[in-house]
């Protein structure tokens, strides 16, 4: 069998088992996924990327790269930029100048690099990783801003750095920094000039080809990938390495946009980055020599803890000096900086570059970076979380809940809900049922649970189940399936659907794959409940002890009572489902539908 195509499979296999190797153990993707490459490469040589690929190798990880920028862009809200917008323009601008002058200095005293090759490493390790933030943040959840700032900055400042680097590379390449300033100052104006227009062209040509009748709909992802990568490819060819900012900025763009919906084409992007992050880390890993291991030494921890312990917390607590952060957010935002796919990649384009320049010391480039990428990942992804428990920014246990519905009967759920101390939040189109909510005491929001922009809008910090009661079977598929990417498919439930027993209604019904979990169980749907409610059927909740059990509970209330939901005495809320095995135990509390003269 042709060996290119052994290597190849490989690689696919290789990071996609250690994505789920890192998903089972709860592990750092990027560090699964580096020892990987550095055993088939430097370890034992099985892979050689520079062999396999030649001079696809470095086009294929400029494209891919360009790609991850794209998809990062899509998950970028502008309404976010209105609490931190001036504080993720410091970080981006005076963060980096504050990062890139440490790094810098650190790699000129601790790693002995000439003044030139130190400044273009600080210029690279400016970036943060948003590929190893983003999935840190859905683990941690962090209260407060911290998590809009995290995600903004780590988008923006990849191609912010990726832009400052090709600037210090183009000085490195005049042979003196002292001779750079003006080159410098004409380079960044065209870029930034070349990388808006182009990612607002590039924006607006996607969005109207994908708007209704325009393009077929198994076209719309392609399309989207096609014309993503060649606004990059013609930014490129117009301003060096301009477009990733071109990408980055057509991804805020589309993602913000209200004319097309986007939703297909993220979870495509989302899919297709897992497997190119998968591919890159394998492939940039397995480039590594063995030679340029061994030339790391001391110096080189010294340089990443300089990193971690220096340069990123005086960057922090100067750039949001005179901010509304509290002492709290900002130390968990000096001690969260991991570095990602954007800096191995743009360190193997250069050093790559500097080789052929034979400019001296190249090869200490990308040895370095990636022992950065390394110790970062590492640092952060294990202690994040414990510092975000101690410094009390971290989201507790989510155990609230979002209803779809204010109808009289869901305002009797959310009301037990509440006085037992969880988070309720009902949605709405009816403005009656909203209003008569809040007048109870309830936080509701009037709108349709199926906007994208709505969704946007709510603070789901707390909120970890979705129930859908409304008396429109097909509407409370829908909401599961739009929550499902948010909570979870595992957290979304519905009531049976009203028309299960009408004559065809079997050809009406929706598959399970496109519904929640059944909620309360099969027999009980909305027109059912709502009759018992109106019939005088209270919600009520009953704790369980040692002398009235679970068994005595049936016994007393029979059919009587429909079981809703259990709390535990560790505070969680068990949601009954059709099929589940829930026993609730002494100590804790059922809440149930009971009928009046059971109650």
């Amino acid at each position: 069998m042709d060996s290119a195509l052994i290597s190849l499979v490989a690689i696919i296999l290789l990071g996609i088992s250690a994505q789920w190797v890192s998903w089972r153990f709860g592990w750092p993707s990027i560090l699964v996924l580096l020892v990987c490459g550095f055993v088939v490469g430097p370890g034992f040589g099985f892979i050689k990327p520079n062999d396999l690929f030649g001079d696809l190798l470095m086009p294929f990880v400029s494209i891919s790269v360009a790609i991850i920028l794209f998809e990062g862009g899509l998950n970028l809200r502008l309404s976010d930029l209105r609490d931190v917008g001036r504080i993720v323009g410091s970080l981006v601008v005076l963060g980096i100048l504050i990062t890139w002058g440490i790094a810098g200095t650190a790699a000129y005293y601790l790693l002995d690099l000439r003044v030139e090759v130190a400044a273009l490493l600080g210029a690279i390790l400016v970036v943060t990783g948003p590929t190893v933030v983003q999935p840190l943040l859905l683990h941690i959840r962090p209260k407060g801003q911290v998590g809009p700032i995290l995600r903004w900055e780590g988008i923006l400042n990849d191609a912010a750095g990726a832009v400052l680097a090709v600037l210090v590379y183009e000085a490195v390449i005049l042979g003196s920094i002292k001779e750079a300033p003006i080159p410098i100052i004409i380079g960044l104006g065209e870029t930034l000039t070349i990388g808006i227009v182009g990612g607002a062209v590039g924006a607006y040509a996607l969005t109207y080809l994908l708007r209704p009748n325009r393009t077929p709909e198994h076209l719309r992802s392609p399309l989207a990938l096609a014309l993503v990568i060649g606004a990059f490819t013609a930014s490129n060819a117009i301003q060096h390495e301009s477009g990733l900012l071109t990408v980055t900025i057509m991804g805020v763009f589309v993602a913000n946009q209200r004319s097309v919906n986007v939703r297909e084409l993220v979870t495509f992007k989302e899919n297709l980055v897992v497997l190119l992050l998968s591919m890159l880390f394998v492939l940039l890993a397995a480039r590594l020599e063995r030679e340029q291991i061994e030339l790391l030494g001391w110096g080189s921890i010294g340089f990443a803890a300089v990193l971690i312990f220096i340069a990123r917390p005086v960057s922090i607590y100067a750039c949001t000096a005179i901010s509304s952060l509290t002492f709290k957010e900002r130390t968990f935002l000096a001690f969260m900086a991991p570095r990602g796919i954007v800096a191995a990649a743009v360190t193997s384009v250069f050093a790559l570059r500097m080789a052929e320049e034979n400019i001296a010391q190249a090869d200490r480039l990308v040895p370095v970076t990636f022992l950065v990428i390394t110790v970062t990942v590492a640092f952060y992804g294990l202690t994040a979380r414990t510092l975000a428990r101690g410094l009390g920014l971290a989201q507790s246990d989510r155990q609230g809940l979002v209803i779809t519905g204010a109808h009289p009967f869901a305002r009797r759920i959310a009301l037990a809900l509440q006085e037992e101390g969880f988070k309720v939040l009902l949605i709405d189109i009816n403005r009656r049922y909203v209003n008569a909510a809040r007048l109870e005491g309830l936080d509701a929001r009037y709108g349709d649970a199926l906007s994208e922009s709505l969704v946007e809008e709510l603070d789901l910090g707390e909120i970890g189940k979705l129930l859908a009661l409304t008396g429109n079977d097909f509407v409370n598929s829908l909401a599961a399936l739009h929550f499902s990417a948010v909570l979870g498919e595992h957290d979304v439930y519905q009531l049976a659907s009203d028309i299960r027993d009408l004559p065809g209604a079997e050809a009406d019904q929706l598959p399970s794959r496109l519904r929640g979990h059944t909620l309360f169980g099969n027999e009980w749907t909305h027109a059912e409940l709502v009759k018992r409610s109106r019939h005088g059927a209270v919600v009520k909740r009953t704790k369980l002890t040692e002398e009235f059990g679970y068994d005595q509970y049936v016994e007393q209330y029979g059919d009587k009572t429909v079981p809703m939901f259990v709390i535990t005495e560790g505070r969680k809320v068990l949601v009954r489902s059709e099929g589940d095995n829930i026993v609730p135990r002494p100590g804790q509390k059922i809440v149930a539908l009971v009928s009046t003269d059971a109650a």
